[in-house]
């Protein structure tokens, strides 16, 4: 027969039990941890992208902007390059009027004035006798023969001045070129 002690179980032994048991389960699975490692490298590159991304935005939209303000004016400037070059035909014809001359020196105040403006806006001239022909500064108008050998390929006369603003070309020259 059965002893009455072995029916009976101690219960601190089945206490034991149950924390072998549960003790015996994995916490996680390493599989687990490797997947939320990699979403984590994941999400940290996206967000290391997207800010670099953003980053870049700022910097080119202040750049644009910049260069937006810079040439603003451009159109207006544009205008206003055919006054500077009536001005440079009447000082021209006024070149036999004597230096004492009240109007003279008006008109010449003025077009120093008028020309000091535009540079502190950006505006300079291109100078362009006696330097060898550019494409990229110089529109030529006609070919002549040159007066020297040194002067071939070179400009001789301006027949419409060029002008740079902020060093961009806003108006190419017109020039007479020797061959």
């Amino acid at each position: 027969m059965m002893n009455e002690n072995e029916n009976i179980q101690d219960p601190e032994l089945n206490q034991e039990e149950e924390r072998e048991i549960k003790s015996e389960e994995p916490a996680q699975e390493p599989n687990e941890v490797d997947l939320l490692n990699q979403q984590l490298s994941e999400s940290t590159d996206k967000y290391a992208r997207l800010f670099a991304e953003f980053d870049n935005y700022k910097r080119r939209t202040a750049k644009e902007k910049i260069e937006l303000m810079q040439s603003a004016g451009k159109d207006v400037i544009l205008k206003l390059l055919p006054v500077v070059d009536d001005f440079d035909r009447a000082l021209q014809f006024m070149s036999e009027i004597p230096e004492d001359d009240a109007v003279k020196q008006g008109v010449e105040l003025v077009y120093q004035k008028f020309k000091k403006t535009l540079e502190q806006l950006g505006v300079k001239e291109i100078e362009v006798i006696g330097q060898p022909f550019d494409a990229e500064f110089q529109e030529a108008i006609t070919l002549i023969p040159a007066p020297s050998e040194e002067m071939k390929n070179k400009v001789i006369d301006v027949v419409e001045k060029g002008y740079l603003l902020n060093d961009n070309v806003i108006r190419f020259a017109k020039v007479v070129v020797g061959q």
